[in-house]
Order: structure tokens, then sequence, then C-alpha cells
């Protein structure tokens, strides 16, 4: 609050805070937490399943549309955006944000100072925030398929007792 009992205001208008949101965990709900307390307008980019496919080489073990309901129900998104072209700058056009938020796992990297250069050109800031190292779909994706190979290799052998 300021001192006349106003909201203070936040160092941008309206935060841009992209992901593919899969296996919702708490590293999403802390860049998304952190995102919107840097701007009075937040919107969460949720990418849809096929670029989740052309950047990770997979796709995403939600369906985009409960990953949007999800990302839409947390109390500090004030809008969902599915995010269907690469080019976070044509995103950009689309949206309007002054910034982008990123998990620090992106900074000092090819992608990041493109991201970094690409928006300067624009006056959007890009701001990163801790990556929560111990949680990620990544790792919780490896988990579940590890958990299934037992079964891939049981199944068989029941069937053929049968």
């Amino acid at each position: 609050m300021s001192e006349f009992g106003a909201p203070a205001r936040r160092p941008y208008r309206v935060g841009y805070a992209p992901g593919a949101y899969d296996l919702f965990h708490i590293g999403h709900l802390n860049i998304l937490r952190h995102a919107r307390s840097q701007c009075d307008y937040l919107v969460a980019g949720v990418v849809s399943d096929e670029m989740a496919e052309f950047a990770k080489g997979r796709r995403p073990m939600i369906p985009l549309v409960e990953r949007l309901e999800i990302v839409r129900s947390v109390k500090y998104v004030d809008a969902a955006f599915v995010e269907t072209v690469p080019d976070k700058v044509e995103t950009w056009r689309q949206v309007r944000f002054d910034v982008i938020f990123k998990g620090d796992d992106w900074r000092g990297t090819a992608k990041g100072d493109k991201l970094e250069k690409d928006f300067a050109v624009h006056g959007v800031d890009v701001v990163y925030f801790p990556y929560t190292v111990h949680t990620s779909s990544t790792q919780l994706r490896r988990a579940l398929d590890a958990l299934a190979e037992p079964l891939a290799v049981v199944e068989p052998l029941i069937a053929e007792r049968r």
C-alpha cells in the first residue's frame, strides 16, 4: 500500500508468463506467484499441444483444455492465453505485455539471449525467476514412465498365464 492507502504500483502493467504447465506443480505456482507480484495484470500463456511437441519433442501428458483450465483457475492469473506460434514477438503482438517472465534456466542460454534481444526492440523486459530445481514436469514424467515400465514387462506374462 502507498502512504495514501491506495494499492502500491507494481513495476509492470501487463506481465506474460508462458509455459506448457504440464503436470502442474509447485514450480509452476511459484513462477505465477512471483510474476503476479511484479505486474498489475498477469496473462499466462499456455502452449498448445502441438507447440509443446515442437519445442520439447513430445506432447504434454495433460491435454490443452485441462491445462488451460488449471492455469486459468490459479488466483494469481488474470487471463490465460493459448500460445500457438513459436515466435514470442508474434505472441506479444496479440497480447501486448510489458514484461515476459521465464525461469532462470533460460538465463544466459541461446534461447534466453534471443528472447532478450528480440524484446529489447519493443521495450519489453525479460525477467527471470528462480527455477524450482527439485520439481519439474520432466522429472515427474520420467517417474511416471519408470512406473509404467514394469507394467509393460509384467502384463504380457500375466496374459500368457490366462
